[in-house]
């Protein structure tokens, strides 16, 4: 993991936060990450991070996985 990875993850509004909020059993239970996510300064550096190491679960920079595949999809049309 290099530095700049760790600072983004030290710096989210989730740190400290109990994970299952991230990892809700259906995505539509994921409200509180997302306000979460709303708030937070690291929020796009999250994001790209989830992207780009294709994480399979959880919400991530405010997306659940079904909002980040579309995000791929949508990326791979554009290029």
């Amino acid at each position: 993991m290099s530095a700049k990875q760790i600072q983004w993850r030290e710096l989210g509004a989730c740190r400290g936060l109990e994970p299952d909020i991230f990892y809700p059993d259906d995505e539509d239970d994921g409200v509180t990450a997302k306000a979460v996510c709303a708030e937070c300064g690291v929020r796009v550096a999250c994001l790209e991070y989830a992207l780009a190491s294709r994480e399979k679960s959880g919400i991530w920079g405010g997306a659940t996985e079904r909002e980040r595949r579309r995000m791929i999809r949508q990326r791979r049309r554009s290029a």
